[in-house]
């Protein structure tokens, strides 16, 4: 029951993303609140998590330097 409430409200996480895609609004919050749920149980999901963490703090960084000028 508990896997299946996850499963769900990752669903619905993961369509707000989409729609926040196509109008202004935190979609990437959306994203990874929906990969962070499903890693739970799916390891493919654990690995995207990791993957999307890596390159946000990339980007982070470099957002970092650019204003830092």
């Amino acid at each position: 029951m508990k896997k299946y409430f996850f499963i769900v409200v990752a669903g619905l996480c993961f369509c707000l993303g989409l729609m926040f895609v196509i109008v202004p609004g935190p979609s990437l919050i959306f994203f990874i609140a929906g990969l962070f749920l499903l890693s739970f149980y799916y390891p493919k999901a654990r690995d995207y998590l990791s993957h999307c963490q890596r390159l946000l703090k990339v980007s982070c960084q470099q957002l970092d330097k650019f204003f830092k000028r």
